[in-house]
């Protein structure tokens, strides 16, 4: 049932109601435990100035949780705009791209991974959650921001073009090397969920 206003908590315990779980979801996105403090405070003070506006028609959970997504959005579209572009350009990128998917005499290399379980049930453990953070970390920083707005935050890719100031080709590119990365890490760091046989 959702809260009205009237059931809103007070503010002075949101901390110990909600601080951890935005927290883990302000690093999971942000990978840096300095920056997820930053925009759960921005978020706490936001939530403070902003909730007489609380409608009621959803928990505060929830509520808080939508204020934190614009606050880790502003936050990554700052950083972006500090961290310097990678200096290859698109064309050679897809060009290079070849070799991680083709071999020598241009067949396939082998392909995706298999899951020996569900992965929606893995999806909910903690574990796997935390594993896909860890690897998202070894990630280059732009390419982490492109994975973790599009795929994380489900925004539409011409908005992450925009806040990243990319163009959609390299957004494409950074967020196929991206899912590669990704699967060789969680295969090669994590089989244990994955299974033996998921390395690619």
């Amino acid at each position: 049932m959702a809260e009205t206003k009237e059931n809103l908590t007070n503010p002075g315990t949101w901390v110990g109601e909600h601080g951890d779980i935005l927290f883990r979801y302000a690093l999971l996105r942000l990978r840096d435990p300095g920056a997820a403090e930053e925009v759960v405070q921005e978020t706490f003070l936001a939530g403070l100035k902003s909730k007489d506006s609380f409608s009621g028609r959803s928990t505060e959970r929830t509520w808080l949780v939508g204020i934190l997504k614009h606050k880790i959005v502003d936050y990554i579209r700052k950083r972006s705009r500090e961290r310097p572009t990678a200096g290859a350009d698109a064309a050679s990128t897809l060009d290079n791209m070849e070799s991680d998917v083709f071999d020598d005499k241009g067949h396939w290399k082998p392909g995706s991974a298999k899951w020996l379980t569900d992965p929606d049930s893995v999806q909910n453990r903690g574990e796997i959650r935390e594993a896909i953070g860890e690897c998202i970390d070894e990630l280059p920083g732009k390419q982490a921001d492109a994975f973790t707005l599009r795929e994380l935050e489900d925004i539409n890719s011409k908005e992450v073009c925009k806040l990243l100031g990319i163009t959609e080709t390299n957004l494409w590119v950074m967020l196929h090397r991206a899912r590669l990365k990704l699967r060789g890490c969680l295969a090669d760091n994590y089989d244990e969920e994955l299974g033996d046989d998921a390395k690619p």
